[in-house]
Order: C-alpha cells, then structure tokens, then sequence
C-alpha cells in the first residue's frame, strides 16, 4: 500500500487548465482516468488526509504509485481523450458500462453492390446502416419477412447468391415475390439499390410517405378495375402497418431520442436505454456495472453517454438525448455529441408530457434490472468472497489472492507436448488473458521438466515486463512512459501460482521462480488424486473439507486449464494427422491435391505412378510432377504398417490426406 504523499507532486507544478490525468500503479498500469476543467484543483482532492476521502477513492490513491496529466485547449477535448485513455487502457478504478450480452441489430449492407437486410451482432462497420438494437434477433426476422413483400431487397449470403447467379436460377424468395432476384438480373444494381435506400428510410421512421403512397396506388388500381394488383398493394399496406405495430407509437411528431435512465446503490448501478426512432422505440439495451470509483448520478450519467456513443457518427446520434440528471459540464458534452452527430444535440432532462412519462417507464427498466441481477449475483459475490479467504488462509497468504493463475502439461504418449496458462481475477475467469504454450527445450515426456520450462518461460517474460517499463531497470532508466500502462500479455504477475500435480510439479515451478529471484508470489499444486494442496517444501498435504468453497475454487481453476490445454493438444494432433507429402511440394494448392487425389484413387497409388502418368492430370505441369514425385519419394514409408492388433499389413489408401 503505497503513501500518496509519496508521489504527491510539488506546489505549483500542476497547471490550473483543462487536461485529463492517470494514476499508476507499482507496475505501471493506469489504474484510473480522469479529467478537469482545473487539473491543479482536481488533484489536490486527491491528496486530502485518507480519512476525509471517499472510501473507493481513498483505495485508489493508496493503489496508485505515481499520477501524470496531460493538458488540453478545451473541455471537449478532455471529454474525449479521456473516453480514448479509458478505452485504451481500461483501468480497474473506472466505471465502466459493458454489455451483459451481444445485442443483435438489423443491418443494411450499403457498402456492397447488392446491399444484403441481415442481423448482425458485434462490432459496427463502415458503411453498414443499423437499427435497433432488438431485444431478439427472431423479432428481426419477422419484421423483415413482413417487410420483403413491399421491399424485395436481397437477404442471402454471399455464398448463395453467387450459386444462384452461376446456376440462373434464384433461390424460393426470388420465387415467392420476396426478393428482387438481382443474381439473375431481374433488377439492375441501381434499381436494387433503390429499393434498399427505401427499406431503410422506413426502418428509420419514413414510414408515412410509403403507406400513403401505396394507397394511392392501390385506389387508382382499383379505379381502373386492376382488382389483383389493388389486392396485392392492400395487402402490402397490411404488411407495413403489422410492422409498424410491433413498434408502438410512444412520442409524437415522429421524435428521435435516445433516453438514459439509472437505478443505483451503493455498489452498483444499472443502466437502460430506449432508442425512440420516428416516436417507436426501434430497440432497447441495458447494463449493470460495479461502482469501482466515488461517482454520483452525473458522473454515472456522462459515463454511459461516453459508453453509447464513443465510437458513433452521424444519425446513429440521435437529436435529443433524455437523461435524470445533467453531467458536471454539460455544455462540452452537448458540444461533443454535436460534434459526433453533424448537427444540433440536445441534452436535457424531461419535464413534462409524454417524454417525462416515458422516462418513468425506463427507470422502472432500469431498477428491475439491478434487482434482477442483484438477486443473481448476491450468493455468487459472496461465495467468491469466501472461497479467496479460504485460500489465503489454507495457504497462509498474507492476503486474498485475487489474481490466480494455473498451469498444466499435456500430451498423448509423450507427443504434441503442450501447456496452457488460464487466469482467474477475483474468482472469475479472465479469459482474454488465457496463454497457450508449446515444449521447446526438450522431446518426450516429461511432466516436471515441462512445468519448470512453462513456468520459467511465463515469469521471464513478466520480469522483461517490468524492465521494459523501467520498474526494474538495472540502469534505472526509465523509457517513455507513453509506452506502458496498456494491458499487456505477461506483465501482471499473480498472488498464487497454481500448478496441476503433486510435489514434483511444485518443486519444478518454485525453483523455476527462485532461479529468476521471485520471492513473492505463492505456489501450490492441486492433485487429482485426492484432491490434496501441496506447497513447496510440504512433506504433508494441505486438505481442505470436501464442503471447501476454497477448494470448489481450486477445482475450477484446475479443471478450466486441464481443458484448455487439451483442446490445444487435439488440435495440434489433428492439424499433424491432418497433413500430407503434398504439403511440401511448392505451388500445389488445395486445388490441384485435390485432382491428383481424384485422378488416383490414394496417395499410394499416385506415389507409384511415373511423371508422365502425373503430368495427365488437368492442370500440371512437368515440374510439378516432378516436384510432387520426389516429395512422394522422400516421405515414402520405410517398411508397411501393420495392425497390432490383427497382425494385417494396413493398406496405405492416403485418402482424404491431401
């Protein structure tokens, strides 16, 4: 625990201008972001006795090691370097609002030459238009079915429209009326094109233009005793209208606005928002998040509109933003969504009427939300809490180990020799940092040497970390710290090193980490025999009760990185199984394997066969026959298998090897 007075800086060398500035830890990482119109009043507050401090703030000063700032002309520019730091770094102190799930969107591919209506999920790409996003992606589906019979625009994959263009035959909805079929040339590009810019017009509110358009159609139809055609056109404007009532009116004046409402604790907080397009709300989303820094409704507010709209542009911001309370500088944030819209924002806080009511609604969503999750997570929380101080105290750490990581070997008959690494944080897996290994310092099996080597390889990599960032320079020069702070692959080191054996396997991963003078970091293996805990130098194992949430723990942390590495080692295995002579043979892709194969039947008989015989397979050449016999030679078999357990001599039939 560091003494922030030790890293306080000096009276007068902060500047009193807008900027943003980050905390760091001993190691370097930025632990926390922030911005001020002054940094110099901003982080004095920071520097106040502990005990007048805030209790999250008073843990992330005593954290840091070091603060630095960076300055800045206006607020708008505070606002989004610190969104780009946040999001760079992601720093453990910063609240930040993730998604509990991928929420799907409907899509309209305008960056192709025939735009393709999907569902998509993820992240957003250029020249894409979105909607929603959907509570379901089946709500997606049948809205677009309703809306194909109007707006014919292509929904196939790449794969099948170009079938059906080489075939010239389009696929059941270029049958049914529900596709234009431009794989076969029915419409030209532009009239496809055409039809996509007004499916996407009315998705995004236009809807009236349409439905008055097409009843008039419909009337002089009628009027001219075209009877099919007026039934087709109603029953278009029957299709439209289902459409639009699966999206009920909720503002007038056909409004585009996105509202924020919070539900908070003194833990957590949870965040719905509406997306009204056109005065329907076209989607909704929500997120709950730990309030892992002293922040109020503002605060958590201006975090969420960073959150939505970092990385927007254009229509995708709407013109209103209605929020339950305004941030701290809500001009610089008005002035940065304006800035990321092209156009006047306006952010304010309902007051009356429709919008106040529904603001109402999505609060009432916004609560549920944090009473559904606290009901889920509460046991959970707890349960974690107590598993880590069983550990610690099982192990006699001198606190929880909130960062565990484990290591295990594996391989089939001393082949494909493989380790993995899995990280849990606060009891939870982080698998973004999950590591995979290959055994380069020797053949065959051996578990402990293997262990050692993994181990070794690991903390050698986290003490390059460290000199890298300056933390541990013999020289004591310190590289630009611009450099650091990001999270980088082997550059956190853990409070317990959990290995996936008995006594042997310890002892080879404690000396791995005494011969590079680690001295703080706690080891232990897990057996699976009895499920005992050893430690190093231990001639007893630790056993904790069958009941153990600290053991249940262990357990988890075990089985997860003996999956992990034997995933890793089947796919080694089957990418080995999987390769061929042929593979050796330079310029002979998948295609021409695939020939030769067909043309002979196995790579046996094509080993027996001459280079003429070779070169009459459509697309080769002499020297790459030639080439494909002398791989043939080379990798040819010095004596038959046999089948031990039948005695047969196996046939080398090769095939599907290529």
């Amino acid at each position: 625990m560091a003494d922030p007075s030790s890293y306080r800086p000096k009276p007068g060398q902060i500047p009193d201008s807008p900027g943003v500035y980050k905390f760091r830890d001993e190691h370097r990482r930025v632990i926390y972001v922030g911005k001020a119109k002054s940094l110099r009043q901003r982080l004095a507050n920071y520097f106040q006795p502990l005990t007048s401090l805030h209790p999250r703030t008073a843990t992330m000063v005593t954290t840091a090691a070091s603060v630095e700032w960076t300055v800045v002309s206006t607020e708008v520019e505070a606002l989004q370097l610190e969104y780009s730091w946040i999001k760079e770094y992601d720093p453990r102190f910063n609240v930040k609002y993730r998604d509990d799930k991928s929420y799907p969107y409907l899509a309209v591919t305008m960056n192709e030459e025939f735009p393709r209506v999907q569902v998509m999920r993820g992240h957003k790409k250029k020249g894409v238009r979105y909607f929603g996003p959907y509570a379901h992606a089946w709500a997606i589906r049948e809205t677009v079915d309703l809306m194909l019979r109007v707006f014919p625009v292509r929904t196939c994959s790449a794969g099948v429209f170009r079938n059906a263009a080489s075939a010239g035959r389009p696929c059941l909805l270029g049958y049914i009326g529900k596709c234009s079929a431009p794989c076969v040339g029915r419409v030209t590009p532009e009239e496809h094109r055409e039809l996509a810019e007004e499916f996407s017009d009315f998705m995004a509110g236009r809807t009236g233009t349409y439905i008055r358009r097409l009843e008039k159609q419909m009337m002089l139809a009628a009027e001219d005793m075209e009877y099919e055609r007026a039934g087709r056109l109603r029953d278009d404007i029957e299709a439209l209208r289902r459409a639009m009532e699966k999206s009920a009116v909720v503002l007038a004046d056909a409004t585009d606005a996105d509202l924020i409402a919070l539900a908070e604790d003194e833990l957590e907080a949870a965040v719905q928002i509406f997306h009204v397009r056109g005065g329907r709300v076209r989607g909704q989303r929500g997120w709950v998040t730990d309030k892992v820094e002293a922040v109020d409704t503002a605060g958590l507010v201006e975090h969420a509109i960073q959150q939505l709209y970092g990385e927007e542009s254009g229509d995708t911001v709407p013109k209103e933003v209605l929020v339950p309370a305004l941030p701290e500088d809500t001009e610089a944030v008005t002035a940065w969504l304006t800035g990321r819209r092209g156009s006047n924002v306006s952010l304010r806080i309902p007051q009356r009427g429709d919008k106040k009511d529904l603001m109402a609604t999505v609060a009432r969503n916004a609560q549920q939300a944090l009473v559904l999750h606290k009901t889920k997570r509460a046991s959970d929380l707890t349960t974690r809490s107590r598993a880590l101080e069983e550990i610690a105290e099982a192990l006699d750490l001198d606190s929880a180990p909130l960062r565990i990581e484990c290591f295990d070997i594996s391989h089939l008959q001393g082949e494909d020799v493989v380790a993995s690494m899995v990280v849990f944080e606060d009891g939870l897996p982080r698998k973004s940092e999950y590591r995979r290994f290959q055994i380069k310092g020797f053949e065959g099996q051996d578990d402990v040497r293997s262990m050692h080597e993994v181990i070794g390889r690991r903390f050698r990599r986290y003490l390059a970390e460290k000199e890298k960032t300056g933390e541990w320079d013999p020289e004591g020069v310190v590289e630009d710290p611009e450099e650091s702070g990001r999270p980088k692959r082997f550059a956190y080191p853990p409070q317990l090193v959990v290995v996936d054996g008995g006594q042997p396997q310890v002892a080879a991963a404690r000396r791995a980490l005494d011969e590079l003078g680690i001295d703080d970091i706690a080891v232990c293996g897990l057996a699976k025999r009895l499920e005992e805990v050893w430690l190093p130098g231990d001639d007893d194992p630790v056993v904790l009760p069958r009941s153990s949430e600290g053991l249940y723990l262990l357990q988890r942390v075990r089985d997860t990185a003996h999956d992990f590495a034997i995933r890793y080692q089947r796919s080694k295995r089957t990418k080995r199984i999987r390769t061929s002579p042929l593979d050796d043979v330079p310029g002979l892709g998948d295609t021409r394997k695939r020939a030769l194969i067909k043309h002979f039947g196995s790579v046996k008989r094509l080993r027996q066969a001459t280079i003429e015989q070779i070169c009459e397979v459509p697309g080769m050449g002499r020297k790459t026959a030639e080439a494909v016999a002398v791989a043939l030679a080379r990798a040819a078999p010095a004596a038959p298998a046999v089948n031990t357990a039948t005695g047969e001599i196996m046939e080398d039939d090769g095939g599907g090897t290529a």
